[in-house]
């Protein structure tokens, strides 16, 4: 029998298992994407049945060569077949396109990327109908048990709730959930142990990465540069052209607007950057809505490792704590939210009204959720959401159908008087 890269008896559980599922039961193929280190290729291995791996050095990376020869050839084996980094080879897209074609049959391939490189971006939109695309991210805090999950985002976003008691959280564990971060291989190392794993992560993509994902040798201490603006700059509508300043008012050099919009794309299909895009669609009101993406890192701790920023230090500077802790939250909300179809976005209009995260359901009803680090945060956070609904609806736009507050340091879930509903980030679940 063949030797698997994932051990079924070591294998955690991931969120995203089920939609592997339901994808390849849906498509010929199913091509899970997302940043190095995610998990990609365990959650493929894990679903499937046979494997083939295009950037295995063995042999000096023959495996690569055999797809370079012949792209068919490597697609023979047990079904479904993992082809892991598929975008090293790109003819191997259009060979499974055309293998489901002539196959006819659900659940042939699972392909796994962690890039997509611009000549190869019209190849990967040419299978749809054929091969269904998934996001992967880094694991959540109730994949890697630190969520207890007595409360399911998706029950919430019906306004279903049980009230409970959540436990006790500690600021210090808040910290450490964020400079960890959520990349399967730092989740069971001691904190420092962690640290180095992403500051190596970062100098990987800038030494190998980002240096062939287009064939050209990119300036990679501009490109940290720009990391480390938009570290600086977590999740804020930073434009452009202020990380541009920002990068000669803060290291003192000069990285261009032009080179700031092409590390920035190809950090973006790198999958380095998760950015969340704004929300208006099904608001409908008279207020014009600002069209900002917030920024965000695939993970809260590369911002983290970026900066140099400790558990310790995040806990002495409270402000960037708030943002990164803002971070982890839309991290979470947005793995939850993709297991039943539900899109989250952010929302900043002229008329000076934010909210946090807006989570659309299927249906066009869409949550409104005020992320806040402190218990003494939770009044100010319900006051704004209800004076945003109330506008919203006096404009005759349409209203959120469930208000909420995710919150770190709180120990109870339930719902206020005034129907907003608190929900500490350590008691969520899908």
């Amino acid at each position: 029998m063949m030797t698997k890269i994932a051990d079924s008896k070591k294998y955690k559980a991931r969120i995203m298992d089920a939609q592997v599922e339901r994808h390849l039961n849906s498509f010929g193929a199913v091509s899970i994407e997302g940043p190095k280190g995610c998990g990609k290729t365990w959650i493929s291995s894990y679903h499937s049945n046979s494997e083939f791996l295009i950037a295995d050095s063995s042999n000096h990376f023959q495996n690569r060569r055999l797809a370079e020869l012949d792209p068919f050839m490597i697609l023979s084996g047990e079904t479904p077949r993992l082809i892991d980094e598929w975008q090293e080879v790109e003819e191997i897209w259009d060979a499974v396109r055309y293998e489901v074609d002539r196959r006819n049959k659900k659940g042939q391939f699972i392909l796994t990327g962690s890039s997509t490189p611009k000549k190869k971006e019209i190849r990967v939109h040419s299978g749809a109908g054929r091969i269904g695309r998934l996001r992967m991210r880094t694991m959540s805090l109730y994949e890697s048990g630190d969520s207890s999950g007595k409360v399911s985002l998706e029950e919430l976003c019906e306004g279903r709730i049980t009230p409970s008691l959540t436990g006790e959280v500690s600021l210090k564990s808040l910290a450490y959930f964020i400079v960890r971060g959520g990349f399967p291989g730092a989740i069971d190392i001691p904190i420092e142990n962690a640290m180095i794993v992403s500051n190596s992560y970062i100098d990987t993509i800038l030494s190998e990465d980002a240096q062939k994902i287009d064939g050209i040798m990119y300036d990679s201490s501009k490109m940290k540069l720009l990391l480390r603006s938009l570290a600086r700059n977590e999740s804020t509508t930073v434009s452009k052209k202020k990380l541009e300043s920002d990068i000669k008012e803060i290291d003192g050099e000069a990285v261009d607007y032009d080179t700031v919009s092409k590390y920035l794309d190809v950090f973006q299909r790198l999958y380095l950057l998760d950015n969340l895009k704004p929300f208006s669609s099904s608001i409908r009101s008279s207020v014009r809505v600002k069209m900002a993406e917030k920024r965000h890192f695939c993970d809260p701790s590369l911002a983290c490792a970026l900066l140099n920023i400790t558990p310790d230090k995040l806990i002495g500077d409270l402000e960037t704590f708030g943002f990164m802790f803002e971070a982890l939250c839309e991290r979470d909300l947005r793995i939850y939210a993709d297991s039943f179809g539900a899109e989250l976005y952010h929302y900043q209009d002229y008329a000076n009204r934010e909210i946090d995260a807006v989570l659309e359901l299927k249906d066009g009803r869409w949550c409104a959720f005020e992320i806040k680090l402190g218990a003494n945060q939770i009044d100010k956070a319900a006051e704004n959401l209800i004076k945003i609904r109330d506008k919203i609806t006096f404009e005759e736009g349409k209203a959120p159908s469930v208000l909420a507050v995710i919150c770190g340091m709180s120990n109870a879930a339930y719902q206020r008087k005034d129907g907003v509903f608190v929900v500490p980030i350590t008691a969520l679940k899908n």
